[in-house]
């Protein structure tokens, strides 16, 4: 339980920032270097290291070094348990407000009835 909490933190971490979104869509399309992702997103080579390094370290990007380019992919994992995980709170939420809804239509039966009783 710990080890899955801990990769859930460290994924929802990582997708949690706008821009490691867009560099995992960036990746999703073809592989790029670190230099080319900075100049796509107008950031630092030391800026852009520290956002891939975050996305290497929840294993969504992988990165070798051929000479002087290091250059990015996807990473072999498919946030199945991530999907589980949201797909589990989806659920919980969904009955929630079907149950809230009920209560809802509930109270409008009632004062309607309520105010056709006092029309009597």
């Amino acid at each position: 339980m710990v080890h899955y909490q801990a990769q859930l933190d460290t994924t929802f971490a990582a997708l949690s920032d706008v821009t490691r979104r867009g560099v995992l869509e960036q990746l999703g399309g073809s592989d790029a270097s670190i230099t080319d992702l900075a100049q796509r997103f107008h950031m630092t080579l030391t800026g852009m290291k520290k956002h891939v390094s975050i996305l290497e370290q929840a294993g969504l990007v992988t990165t070798e070094k051929v000479g002087r380019v290091r250059t990015c992919k996807l990473g072999v994992r498919r946030l199945e348990e991530e999907a589980a995980w949201i797909e589990r709170h989806r659920q919980l939420w969904s009955a929630r407000f079907d149950a809230l809804d009920e209560i809802v239509e509930n109270l409008n039966r009632k004062e309607k009835a309520d105010a056709r009783n006092k029309r009597r």
